[in-house]
């Protein structure tokens, strides 16, 4: 099959390109612009283009996939649906191959990435050889976000963002907290929860698929949801249960929330026959992800952090991490928003949590605006705000905040700054899911 993928540089549509590739297809795929991602691509036999053209669409393609974030109007996709030939978006298109594997899902607001990569490590550990699809890069898999296996296991992140999740029919769906995120799609918790329940519901019932389906629930989580009407097993964990203990003491990584994350891990293990030691053996050899408190440099007087964290609640449990590894530093952060809907909707969760962020300094820089994600000045969305988010400001946010540690900065001024104050600092940690981690290079 010739396969043509529609905004490949995403983290997401480049896992899935690579699955493709490994199946034997002649694989292509463009973005707007040239990335790691796209060159990595590139690397391993993807005929990659830069720019979104009506002729980087062929007639004798056999399926177009597009990205969540490409709109009716572009010009590629308009292009296959005149040439008549498949086009499917990456939540269909991954849907489509669930159906053809025994699939693991892990949902969350938060958390999903690390605990698909604990979960794939302990198959892999086991022996179980499994494919994997999963939001962010291992240095396990070549520092990829994909990995090829053999057996009938698929393990993939299932992200609720426009309600992608619900086109996966998983046979075990790990869901590990619910929070107000993507309030630009759900507008309202309210369908935050909602949307939850219905991926929940799509594990199977019994004689559905001859596998019982089983929901992972975290019981420490206030939002986790009651789901009275089913069939399929629940399975709780909690941070109360005995192995949190020897979790904590074998992880790499530090904070509660990874406890939790191995914890949801370890439940998918049993269920899969897989022994503790194992899972155990696997978790303490973790080393992390891709900008999950991705340690990039470490020195006897200075260490360099990346982290991905962008939601108030991940902020908040990454720098209560972060001390709790380094009590008696100097610990600095560089935040950068990320989008400028999600910083309106969460504006007072965010003024809450940088007055609590147990480090001795925050720097917060301008909001990165997300391609197809942000609402113009002038529009106006379902209750006439849409002038008002953009609005919204990292300095409006510092100046609410008002803390003496916490100050504004703008983005071309971040650099210059944090170098000539680096003596000043023993941590610094790089935090937002824009382009800041761009900034550690220069560190």
């Amino acid at each position: 099959m010739k396969i043509h993928l529609i905004g490949i540089g995403g983290i997401g549509v480049s896992a899935l390109a690579q699955y493709y590739l490994s199946k034997g297809h002649e694989v292509s795929g463009s973005d707007l612009a040239p990335s790691e991602i796209t060159d990595f691509l590139k690397e391993k036999g993807v005929k990659i283009i830069i720019g979104n053209f009506a002729k980087n669409v062929e007639k004798d393609l056999d399926l177009v996939v597009y990205s969540p974030a490409v709109k009716k109007g572009n010009k590629e996709l308009a292009q296959a649906i005149k040439h008549k030939i498949k086009t499917q978006s990456y939540p269909e298109a991954l849907g489509g191959l669930t159906r053809d594997y025994y699939t693991i899902a892990v949902a969350g607001a938060h958390g999903k990435s690390t605990t698909t990569s604990m979960i794939a490590l302990i198959l892999i550990e086991a022996g179980l050889d499994p494919t994997v699809i999963v939001g962010t890069k291992l240095k396990e898999f070549g520092d990829s976000n994909f990995r090829a296996g053999k057996s009938r296991l698929l393990v993939i992140e299932a992200c609720e963002y426009d309600s992608s999740f619900l086109y996966y029919s998983p046979q075990i769906a790990v869901v590990t907290n619910i929070d107000k995120e993507h309030l630009d799609f759900f507008k309202t918790f309210a369908n935050v929860k909602k949307a939850f329940e219905k991926f929940i519901l799509k594990l199977p019932r019994p004689g559905e698929s001859g596998y019982p389906g089983f929901f992972i629930r975290n019981a420490d989580d206030i939002n986790a949801p009651v789901i009275i009407d089913h069939k399929f097993q629940i399975k709780d964990y909690s941070l109360k249960q005995a192995e949190a203990k020897k979790i904590k003491s074998n992880l790499k990584i530090p904070g509660a929330h990874n406890v939790s994350n191995a914890l949801a891990a370890l439940e998918v293990a049993r269920i899969l026959a897989i022994p503790d030691k194992d899972t155990f053996s696997a978790l303490s050899k973790f080393n992390g992800t891709w900008r999950r408190f991705e340690i990039l440099k470490e020195t006897k007087n200075f260490t360099l952090i990346s982290d991905y964290a962008h939601h108030p609640n991940e902020i908040l449990a990454t720098l209560i991490a972060t001390r709790e590894k380094y009590p008696k530093k100097q610990i600095w952060c560089v935040f950068q928003p990320h989008q400028h809907q999600r910083t309106f909707y969460l504006f007072n969760d965010f003024i809450k949590t940088f007055r609590e962020v147990p480090i001795d300094k925050i720097i917060l820089t301008d909001i990165y605006d997300v391609a197809g994600r942000e609402i113009p000045t002038s529009s106006r969305t379902h209750d006439g705000i849409g002038a008002k988010i953009k609005e919204v400001s990292s300095k409006k946010l510092a100046e609410e905040v008002n803390k003496k540690n916490v100050s504004y900065l703008p983005i071309d001024e971040i650099e210059v700054f944090v170098k000539e104050n680096i003596k000043l600092v023993d941590v610094l940690v790089i935090m937002g899911a824009g382009d800041i981690y761009k900034l550690a290079d220069k560190f």
